[in-house]
């Protein structure tokens, strides 16, 4: 009895407490696509039960008691769903519905020619699924919750991209499969851009705001209808394009750096700079006075910076009966950044013994990085045939950096670290660079029949580069009793720099389809024109105090207190660094694309002719003062897919790719830099790569993916940079590209991304094996007990490769309370930074982990607010050697018996919160 009475108190409590209620379960598919329909209402007439479908299409309504309902499915973009259904004590109901576009759309899409939004990431996973090669693509969507503000720190979520960083910590250029920069290319809507590089082809991703993209396309294998000069990989930014409706959105934010919390930024007065130098301001045969240089660039001053602001606003519609889409964008970014830095410079004497630390730098980065970014979109549709658009875009980044270094002298000025004694040397370097560049693009689409289509696309281009006043002012200083004070003043230089890449650029591709019982053939032809002319300006002039005896803080307290005797008072323009260069590369391509059954095969050759050359302006005794390269290129290529299933990809590719030696690599240019001297190679020769891809693709759902990829990369000429002794002047050791014979690059590719209603996980992982051989030096003791330089080959990796990639993220979307968010982790293992002359002396960047996040909470009105984070474990960036010196004992910092440190920088952690609105 008391059995009985105890059972049916727990029936009722259970009952109570909905233990024994039932539970509503489905997936709500687009009934068109197949795909999920996320953030779509389901509700239980007559009830306060609802949910919202996530990112997986699916919803859960639980502690449904007995009983029938009626369910209502209800979004904007859906025609509404209402279905019974009835549900028992403790049972589970799966409800899998379809939706269909709302009649209202439906009939809008008769008059207009719809199209999906390319910023989904839906849309993503769509594209790389139905590619005709091996790609890779971050949606529009992604950038916009991710912790990423740049491009370039857009791309290194990507598998098989690491970032190479400039000295604020920020990403700068991407290194594809451990490919070095110089063999990737960039594009902008499909058309290549020029590079404001005062050196190189490449471009920094940093000058692009992410919130200009629709979506990042990373192209890891060619087809004959891209350009041939990637060897790692191509870079295809998809900026916003013209709306179907009126759109509207915007958002500012603000934030801040924790390094300057800890420290002041120092700045100059850079907006006084002169931006030409005397002998650009007054001709050639003017002589230069200490009047003709503005104090304003050593105008150092210490402050709290500003917080950071950033904001973007773009705004489109359709006009004309829906025949003319315009769309105005613009983004603009005022950031403080920096990082603290230690550097050590050093000298081998024996091999055997290891590296000897001479000198330890400290240095202090203040930067302020303005960018801006402006970009419109015109496209006019003629008819159902015919479409014209016009795209134009403008992208700044200026930024302001001061150096700030004290340099300790290890090995001579009686270094004592007990006593507190040694031998100083301050320098402070202001420098203004300006990089801009501008894109013009008429494109046009035309079905003329049936199956007869041409585009076609005529494009201008310009990047410029500018460092006008580059001043460095250094000072002899001591420690004593460890009391610091800065002492004399010693020789300054100043220089500016400019320098100009124009590109004039015509497209034609023409596509003709034909159809044979169940196969489908596309014959595609088309030939490109590239008119490019670059110019390159230095000016340099060298200062020495009139007062060599002027001691700081007795005679001058100020840097702009200093009086200068000029040295040079007529500039040093008589540089390989002052030239001109131009090149012509004109391609024509065949290729055929098939489809039967489930395979498809796309194949073809493509022929590009280069004549690359250069002209030094004013040589001064040169051999080759003026120099050309002209070569053919033959690059067949290859894709094969095989659908095993619906949602199943099997992939195989080939394609024959170049990499061109860059415009300033070929001039026979002699510089002294800071810690080396740098020298041109006339005799460059341009690398040819053959490259094999293997993938397997699975598509679980529309927004899932599993990806698993082999590639083979061998490498003809490949071109390293490396430090290299003169054959005649043998004490005299300069870093110069060349050709080093042959090598091999392979690797493994994983690609995972699976959402589990409200929550996700996106990873990726790469390992990547190269091998290269190169001459280097190895000095010993000979038989005479005299030093001796001997030359031996070393295998080692492509300088720049990591062997281990990972990124991990980790997703949580909530569609019922708008809220997205994100934490993103990435590793990248160690690499080579810097190849030495000497045997096993190469400088490696330490393996690290770079932790982001990111949180955005979306309110019905189309408000939001967001925060982002940046380098939450404010990691270093660390150079090592892989040997150790016992010279090196008592140095600071060096605390590994088999490793020397050469650098260490710390960047901190940045904070950014902000406002969004979207109509």
């Amino acid at each position: 009895m008391v059995y009985r009475i105890y059972l049916s108190f727990v029936l009722v409590i259970a009952a109570a407490s909905g233990l024994l209620a039932g539970i509503l379960k489905g997936r709500l598919l687009e009934a068109e696509s197949g795909e999920p329909a996320l953030g779509v209402v389901v509700m239980l007439d007559g009830t306060n039960f609802q949910d919202v479908s996530g990112l997986d299409g699916t919803f859960t309504i639980r502690n449904v008691n007995k009983g029938t309902y009626k369910l209502i499915v209800r979004h904007i973009s859906y025609a509404v769903i209402q279905r019974e259904f009835t549900i028992g004590d403790d049972e589970i109901v799966q409800l899998d519905m379809s939706l269909e576009t709302a009649e209202e759309l439906r009939l809008k899409e008769v008059s207009v020619i719809g199209k999906r939004d390319g910023a989904a990431e839906q849309t993503a996973r769509s594209m790389e699924r139905n590619a005709n090669q091996v790609m890779n693509i971050v949606s529009g969507k992604t950038i916009q919750i991710s912790p990423d503000l740049t491009v370039a720190n857009v791309i290194q979520r990507v598998s098989g991209v690491t970032l190479e960083r400039n000295s604020n910590g920020d990403g700068q250029h991407a290194i594809l499969r451990g490919m070095d920069k110089r063999y990737n290319y960039t594009l902008v809507n499909g058309v290549k851009i020029p590079s404001p590089d005062n050196k190189y082809r490449y471009v920094p991703l940093d000058i692009f705001p992410s919130d200009l993209l629709d979506r990042l396309e990373v192209y890891k294998a060619l087809t004959p209808a891209m350009e041939g000069d990637a060897i790692g990989g191509a870079i295809n930014m998809v900026m916003k394009d013209a709306p179907d409706r009126f759109t509207f959105s915007a958002n500012i934010s603000t934030g801040y750096n924790e390094l300057f919390m800890q420290r002041d930024f120092m700045t100059y007065d850079y907006k006084n700079i002169q931006s030409k130098s005397p002998y650009e301001r007054n001709g050639n045969q003017y002589s230069a006075t200490q009047a003709d240089f503005s104090k304003a660039a050593v105008d150092y001053r210490s402050k709290s910076p500003m917080p950071n602001l950033l904001g973007s606003l773009a705004i489109g519609n359709r006009y004309f009966h829906d025949k003319l889409g315009v769309l105005l964008a613009g983004s603009y970014q005022n950031t403080y950044r920096g990082s603290n830095s230690l550097f050590f410079d050093s000298e081998t004497v024996d091999t055997l013994s290891g590296e000897t630390l001479t000198k330890m730098s400290e240095r202090q980065y203040s930067e302020q990085q303005t960018r801006y970014g402006l970009h419109s979109k015109l496209d006019y549709r003629i008819n159902g045939n015919h479409k014209i658009q016009f795209y134009n875009a403008f992208m700044n980044l200026t930024n302001v950096q001061v150096r700030d270094v004290k340099t300790t002298q290890l090995t001579i000025g009686g270094y004592d670290p007990v006593l507190g004694n040694a031998t100083l040397g301050y320098s402070t370097r202001s420098r203004l660079t300006r990089q801009q560049i501008f894109n013009s693009t008429l494109q046009g689409k035309h079905q003329l029949t049936e199956k007869f289509s041409a585009q076609w696309s005529a494009v201008y281009s310009k990047a410029t580069n500018e460092v006008p006043d580059n001043i460095t002012v250094p000072l002899l200083g001591v420690r004593q009793n460890f009391v610091e004070k800065r002492t004399t003043v010693s020789d300054a230089s100043r220089r500016w720099e400019h320098n100009t890449d124009r590109d004039l650029s015509a497209y034609l591709n023409l596509t003709y389809v034909q159809n044979l019982d169940n196969m489908r053939l596309e014959y595609t032809a088309g030939g490109l024109f590239r008119d490019k002319n670059r110019t390159n300006f230095y000016n340099n002039y060298q200062l020495r105090p009139s007062d060599p005896f002027a001691v700081y803080g007795k005679d001058f307290t100020e840097y702009s207190q200093i009086h200068w005797t000029i040295q040079n008072p007529r500039g040093a323009v008589a540089t390989a660094l002052n030239y001109d260069a131009t090149e012509q590369i004109k391609a024509g391509y065949v290729q055929v694309k098939t489809e039967f059954q489930s395979f498809e095969v796309l194949g073809g050759l493509r022929i590009e002719s280069t004549d690359q050359g250069y002209t030094m302006r004013f040589p001064v005794g040169e051999d080759r003062p003026d120099g050309k390269q002209v070569y053919t290129d033959v690059l067949p290529s290859l894709h094969l897919k095989y659908k095993t299933r619906e949602n199943v990809n099997l992939r195989a590719s080939y394609f024959r790719s170049v990499n061109r030696p860059g415009f300033f690599e070929i001039v026979p240019y002699r510089i002294i830099n800071e810690e080396y001297q740098e020298r041109g190679n006339a005799d460059l020769k341009r690398a040819i790569a053959d490259n094999i891809d293997l993938r397997y693709e699975l598509f679980p759902k529309s927004s899932e993916q599993l990806m698993v990829g082999l590639f083979y990369k061998h490498i003809k000429d490949p071109i390293e940079y490396t430090l290299q002794r003169d054959a005649i002047r043998g004490q005299d050791i300069y870093y110069a590209p060349g050709n080093f014979g042959n090598a091999n690059n392979y690797g493994l590719e994983v690609d995972y991304i699976k959402y589990f209603k409200m929550f996700g996980v996106k990873a990726n992982y790469t390992y990547t094996h190269s091998k290269i051989t190169t001459p280097k030096s190895k000095r010993i003791r000979n038989e005479s007990g005299d030093l001796e330089t001997i030359s031996v080959d070393q295998s080692r990796p492509l300088y720049g490769q990591s062997a281990h990639v990972a990124n991990l993220s980790l997703l949580y979307k909530n569609p019922k309370n708008g809220i997205d968010g994100q934490l993103a982790g990435g590793y990248t293992g160690d690499r080579i930074n810097t190849v030495s002359q000497f045997l096993d002396n190469d400088f490696w960047q330490k393996g690290f982990v770079q932790l982001d996040a990111s949180v955005e909470k979306t309110f019905a009105s189309g408000l939001g607010i967001f925060l982002k984070a940046n380098n939450l474990l404010n990691t270093p960036m660390e150079v090592y050697m892989k040997t150790a010196s016992p010279a090196n004992v008592n140095v600071p910092e060096q605390t590994n018996s088999k490793r020397t440190l050469m650098r260490r920088d710390y960047y901190q952690r940045s904070y950014l919160a902000g406002v969004r609105y979207k109509f």
